[in-house]
């Protein structure tokens, strides 16, 4: 089983990079989070890797950190939440605001997760109360770099919004009116103001 890589950013398209580690190529699907702190193609790059087996594949998650990782283990033991939805979960919601929002009973903010209707979202704050040890301090914040080149960062943000199933036109509408309120540009940052302009339908 796979738990850690380290080597070559070779390519990065979200939600999926390829890195060489030692001249095999290892496609690794990443949150959002992890993606925005990815350094340029081709620098190197480490992650903690989860490896998750089907009947039929073998799939490698990776993230920033343990922390990360951990949160995205606790959200696959959870009824009906597999690889790809926990993923965008943590693609809409940093560990720390998935944690507040459990804590506080805000299922709101997890109907903003592409996929999730409000009685999931409900469901998912009950179960989820039992799994996050908030009080323990299991979940932290992490910090997230600015990502340079406002251009090109409007056209990733575009493009993650789309691979999280949202129309483009309406991903291309929030994050030009996002990226209006917002400088200078910030990855992660304009995404998450991107999905919230999507789930306010503004």
């Amino acid at each position: 089983m796979i738990g850690w890589l380290r080597g070559r950013l070779l390519r990065k398209s979200l939600p999926v990079v390829v890195l060489d580690v030692g001249g095999v190529g290892y496609e690794v699907a990443v949150p959002l989070g992890t993606f925005g702190a990815l350094p340029a193609e081709g620098e190197p790059v480490e992650l903690d890797v989860l490896t998750v087996f089907r009947t039929d594949s073998l799939q490698l998650y990776g993230f920033r950190s343990a922390n990360e990782k951990r949160v995205f283990a606790t959200l696959l033991g959870v009824s009906g939440v597999g690889p790809k939805l926990a993923l965008a979960i943590l693609s809409s919601l940093e560990p720390a605001e998935l944690a507040a929002a459990v804590e506080q009973d805000r299922a709101s903010a997890l109907e903003r997760v592409p996929g999730i209707g409000r009685k999931t979202a409900r469901r998912l704050v009950l179960e989820l109360k039992d799994r996050l040890a908030v009080e323990q301090g299991l979940i932290a914040a992490a910090d997230v770099p600015s990502v340079p080149g406002a251009d090109g960062v409007a056209a990733d943000a575009v493009a993650a919004l789309v691979n999280l199933g949202y129309r483009r036109p309406d991903a291309e509408r929030a994050v030009r009116d996002a990226a209006a309120e917002q400088a200078p540009a910030d990855l992660t940052g304009l995404i998450k103001s991107s999905l919230r302009r999507l789930g306010d339908g503004r």
